[in-house]
Order: structure tokens, then C-alpha cells, then sequence
């Protein structure tokens, strides 16, 4: 009996801190996304001036404008944003954080057409909103943004938005540039170049593609990607993923950047949360997935964060990249898909970033900005970090939802 007593406060005392943690994880989550509801303001304003409207019916001919709030863009960052959101209001409940992603997509449909009927060819690029949307180019343009789509449309559908799918299906089917072997890759910044950023840009519309009409093709085409990028980009020996690959020079670039290893994990996530059990490949993809979570271990430094440069220990401490991180991985444990002995790394890294990263008050420090593709470090060196930065919102709301998930499965245990 007096055993007993003397061991009671103990388990009462370690039950109740892990709750007090994911409580508090919680707490912070909703503080970056309950900002960011109460930073988007919808409507548009004059490109240089304070005037405002709130459709774009109403804008005046030959005016340029700019979008109220950056949260409304039809960039591939805010579809991050979206995804993210939609995740975090199913997992609490909430429905103010789902809403966020249809408003967004259904304010985009509301009103891009004004902007199509203006847009011309020597109109500049940013005098008109939309353009990603109206125009479809490049992976950037449709992607994420497609994948977003579809979970709005999973909680509104229309005839438009379902349209829509089929015209993003279409270019990255159809329409965007592929090398001979079917990889995705751009006109830049040397002909048929492999970006690592674009397994993101694709995949996650495959995938939610796939499970939404029933098609395999979709995930075949996603697992290719993936099986394709995993061929021109892995650095065997480092454990990391290259940025790039020239294909015309035979030869991959010279960073193993931060932020495109980050993409290539989730979008490696995001096809198993949606791939059919049975698929053939299925395995595969969690082995790739697996290998690349153990590299980028080792390049975790005491604070459980990554640099932007990942085997560069000189350059700065990143947190796009380290949230992506924390979610991928924790998101795999979560999953069953790795053994739960690789959650340290999530929980080690969602410490660093809670403890370095993320203010009081919901600002997430430390986010490198959009970031193209050059044949020198220095250039990834000096690339501008910057607080609240749409880079890394998405990504750090999904790693505290893993982590949440985590250690709630660990005080179950």
C-alpha cells in the first residue's frame, strides 16, 4: 500500500504534463491560424493607394489592383495554407479554420473572371489578380492550389470548381513539359529543368485526384513522379535531395536546400494519405520516404531545428523546412508507417521550434522567401528570412497537429 502512494502522485504528476503539453501545443497552433483568420480581409485594393472594393465587379477599367490581404492569392503557398487549415478544423472540431479554405477558393471563383476579360498580353503581371488561375503555365500556378480545391469542393461543391480539376488535370497530364521517362520539370532556369519543389506542386492534386474520381492514373502518374524525382535528385551519400537537375547537362545543381527536401517529404506524405491500400507501389513510396526522414536526421542540430542550407551547419536556422519536417515524420509515426522510435525526431524538432521560432503571440520567425534555382550557395546563403512569411504557415500548423496527435497516442500508451 504505501507503494502504491508513494507512486500515485508520480503517474498522476506525468499524466497530467503530458496533457498540459498538448494543451498547450494546441494553444499555439491556434494562435498562428487564428491569426491568420483575423488577418484576411476579403476584397481588393488600388495597386498604389488606400482605395478599396470588395468585389471586383465594381473596380474601375484600366485599374490595377492588389488583393487586401495576401491570404487571398491563388499562389501555391496559400494552398498550403488551405490544406493546413482544412486539417486543423477537422482535428479540433473547429469549422472557422475549414471555412478559411472554401471562402478562399469560392472569393477566387467569385471573381477572377473580371481580370480574365481585362487581362492582355502586355498587360503587366501584377496589375491583375488571378492569373494563376485564369492562365494556367507552370506546376506553381495549379498544384497545391487544385489540391485545395478539392477539399473545398468536398465541403461546397459547384459545377465550376469541378471543372476546374479537369483543367488542372489537364496541364499536368497533358500540358506541362516532361522529360522522356514522363518526369514533370520547367523551361527554367536552363531548358527541361528538374525542380524538387515540384513533386509538391504535382503530387497532392494526383493523389486527392485519384481517390476523388477513382482513376488510377493519377496515382500512377504521382508514384512516377515521386519514383523519377527520387532517381535525378537523391544524393546517396549526403541522405538529402538536390534542388535540381539539368537534364540538358546531365548534372544536378549545387544545394541541398532546405525548403525542396521539405516539399519532396510532404509530397511523399500527402500521396499515402490518400494512395489506395493495394496500390503495387505503395511500399516503395514508404521506403523512399523512410530513407529520406533518416537523412535528414543527421543533419538536426542541438536547438532540433534544420539550416537552410541542410549540410551547411554556417548558414541560418530555417523553419519552413524544420516544420515540414516535423510533420512528415511525426505524420509517418502517427500512421504506423515508420517505427515510433523516429518520433524523437518530431518532438525534438517541434521543441525547437516552439522554443526559437514561434513568438507568443502566433508570429513564426525565419522563413526563407520564394527562392529560385542558382549554381552557387551564396545565393541560398543570402536568400531574405522573414517572420510570418506564407512559406512556412501551412507547414508548421500541420506539424503541431501531428505532434498533438502524437502525444496523445503516447499518453494512451
Amino acid at each position: 500500500m504505501k507503494k502504491l502512494l508513494i507512486l500515485l502522485p508520480s503517474i498522476v504528476w506525468i499524466t497530467c504534463t503530458t496533457g498540459q503539453q498538448y494543451n498547450a501545443d494546441e494553444a499555439v497552433v491556434r494562435s498562428i491560424a487564428d491569426r491568420i483568420l483575423d488577418e484576411t480581409e476579403y476584397g481588393f485594393r488600388v495597386y498604389r493607394g488606400d482605395e478599396t472594393w470588395d468585389n471586383a465587379k465594381d473596380i474601375p477599367q484600366n485599374t490595377f489592383v492588389r488583393f487586401k490581404s495576401e491570404y487571398l492569392s491563388w499562389h501555391y503557398v496559400n494552398g498550403v495554407i488551405n490544406m493546413a487549415m482544412t486539417d486543423l478544423g477537422e482535428f479540433l472540431q473547429d469549422d472557422r479554420y475549414t471555412q478559411h479554405c472554401v471562402d478562399q477558393i469560392y472569393f477566387g471563383f467569385n471573381n477572377y473572371k473580371v481580370f480574365e476579360k481585362r487581362h492582355t498580353a502586355d498587360a503587366p503581371r501584377w496589375g491583375y489578380p488571378y492569373r494563376e488561375l485564369f492562365k494556367i503555365m507552370e506546376l506553381d500556378d495549379c498544384g497545391s492550389m487544385g489540391a485545395s480545391a478539392i477539399e473545398a469542393y468536398n465541403r461546397k461543391p459547384s459545377q465550376e470548381l469541378r471543372d476546374y480539376f479537369d483543367r488542372v488535370a489537364d496541364h499536368i497530364l497533358n500540358k506541362q513539359d516532361r522529360l522522356a521517362d514522363k518526369t514533370l520539370v520547367r523551361q527554367g532556369p536552363r531548358k527541361m529543368t528538374l525542380w524538387a519543389d515540384d513533386l509538391f506542386m504535382s503530387v497532392p492534386f494526383l493523389a486527392r485526384m485519384g481517390k476523388f474520381t477513382g482513376e488510377k492514373k493519377y496515382f500512377d502518374d504521382a508514384v512516377t513522379q515521386v519514383l523519377n524525382f527520387h532517381k535525378y535528385l537523391w544524393n546517396e551519400d549526403k541522405g538529402l535531395y538536390y534542388h535540381c537537375y539539368y537534364s540538358d547537362l546531365d548534372r544536378n545543381g549545387v544545394a541541398h536546400w532546405g525548403r525542396c527536401n521539405g516539399w519532396v517529404m510532404m509530397a511523399e506524405v500527402h500521396l499515402l494519405n490518400h494512395m489506395p491500400a493495394d496500390h503495387p507501389q505503395r511500399e516503395t513510396v514508404r521506403k523512399i520516404l523512410e530513407k529520406h526522414i533518416l537523412g535528414i536526421a543527421k543533419y538536426q542540430n542541438g536547438k532540433g531545428l534544420w539550416h537552410q542550407l541542410l549540410d551547411k551547419s554556417d548558414s541560418y536556422e530555417e523553419s519552413s523546412c524544420s516544420s515540414m519536417f516535423v510533420y512528415a515524420t511525426a505524420r509517418a509515426v502517427n500512421m504506423g508507417w515508420i517505427d515510433k522510435s523516429y518520433g524523437t525526431i518530431a518532438l525534438t524538432g517541434w521543441e525547437g521550434l516552439k522554443n526559437n521560432m514561434i513568438t507568443a503571440d502566433g508570429q513564426l520567425k525565419s522563413v526563407c522567401v520564394g527562392t529560385g534555382i542558382q549554381d552557387n550557395l551564396v545565393f541560398y546563403y543570402n536568400r531574405p528570412a522573414r517572420t510570418n512569411e506564407l512559406h512556412g504557415l501551412g507547414a508548421v500548423i500541420e506539424a503541431g497537429i501531428e505532434i498533438i496527435r502524437m502525444k496523445k497516442e503516447m499518453k494512451q500508451e
